[in-house]
């Protein structure tokens, strides 16, 4: 049997997640969008979902998912991440690549461009830092500071995009799914004591 609390973790994830996607999709917005630009939309929905997933499976908090294999998911999660908010500038740069230069180049006039961008190359160096991190030999310590450093810029600069953007996501929706982007954030980081370490790395 089930037990009733795996149940409603993974029932409260999927209404998070299917929750904002489901009011995009019947978004009136959509009718004056083409398909390249309606598919970059939701490729930056679907990888603010994936923000929220990521802590919960570094941390083992999925039920049936426990932190080895919890982790070995989240690695796959963040390529997927990364094709995801790939896919998402791709798609903007096809249907407005100057917009994109300007947002790149942080000369937007449009401040949830900025925030974007941020969690853009903090995503990618957080991609590289894996990459890199048998190579480099980088140690435990260094590694989890690192990487729980940018997995904050990452979870607060999508966040503040997202929230910013007037587009096709529900604000109650867009706004539960970012809230609990940040507590998900929050809880990892105090539970694995991520900031112990930086202390004790300073003294």
């Amino acid at each position: 049997m089930i037990p009733v609390r795996a149940v409603l973790v993974w029932a409260g994830l999927a209404v998070a997640v299917a929750g904002p996607i489901a009011v995009a999709a019947n978004s009136p917005l959509l009718q004056w969008r083409g398909p390249i630009y309606i598919a970059s939309g939701f490729a930056g929905m679907l990888a603010l979902c994936l923000v929220l997933i990521q802590p919960l499976l570094a941390a083992g908090y999925l039920p049936g998912l426990p932190a080895r294999p919890g982790r070995r998911m989240h690695r796959w999660i963040g390529v997927a991440l990364v094709i995801m908010v790939m896919a998402h500038v791709g798609g903007l740069w096809l249907t407005s690549a100057p917009d994109v230069i300007d947002a790149l180049l942080f000369d937007s006039p449009t401040p949830f461009s900025v925030w974007g961008v941020v969690a853009l190359w903090a995503v990618f160096a957080a991609a590289l830092l894996a990459v890199f991190r048998a190579p480099l030999r980088i140690r435990p310590r260094t590694w989890r500071i690192a990487h729980s450093g940018l997995a904050v810029v990452i979870a607060l600069g999508s966040v503040a995009h997202a929230l910013l953007v007037e587009g096709t996501m529900g604000q109650v929706s867009k706004s539960v799914l970012c809230i609990l982007v940040l507590a998900a954030l929050i809880k990892v980081l105090i539970d694995l004591r991520t900031w112990t370490l930086l202390m004790r790395r300073r003294a």
